[in-house]
């Protein structure tokens, strides 16, 4: 099973089309697949350590995609906020993550665009 981690928490899997990409996350840039027409891109995240994903989310959004897109795998509660800066909506987690690290360490990093660099220093 896995969770889905929002900017409001924890939540069961919603999802029940069947229009989904998946993008693994050893895709280059230059090679991500068409999702035009889709519902939902997952793109792959094998371990946290591995941030190449973020990468493939900016230039996913930056082609124009406006639909889902998920973060799926070894995320942790610290890598949410620069997932939702790149573009992810959501991330998802197994359900062994989800106890490791509760709801309230996302909740945590739930306010993303209050705590980055420009919003310093526009204050």
């Amino acid at each position: 099973m896995s969770v889905i981690v929002r900017d409001d928490g924890f939540h069961a899997e919603d999802y029940a089309g069947d229009r989904i990409v998946e993008i693994a996350s050893d895709t280059r840039p230059d090679a991500l697949p068409d999702v035009t027409g889709a519902e939902l891109v997952r793109v792959a995240f094998p371990a946290f350590s591995d941030g190449r994903g973020f990468t493939l989310a900016r230039h996913i959004r930056a082609a124009g995609y406006t639909g889902r897109l998920r973060a799926a795998g070894h995320v942790i509660a610290d890598q949410y906020a620069m997932a939702r800066r790149s573009g992810f909506d959501e991330v998802e987690i197994g359900d062994d993550l989800a106890a490791r690290q509760p709801a309230d360490q996302w909740l945590y990093r739930a306010d993303w665009r209050a705590h980055d660099y420009r919003a310093r220093l526009r204050a």
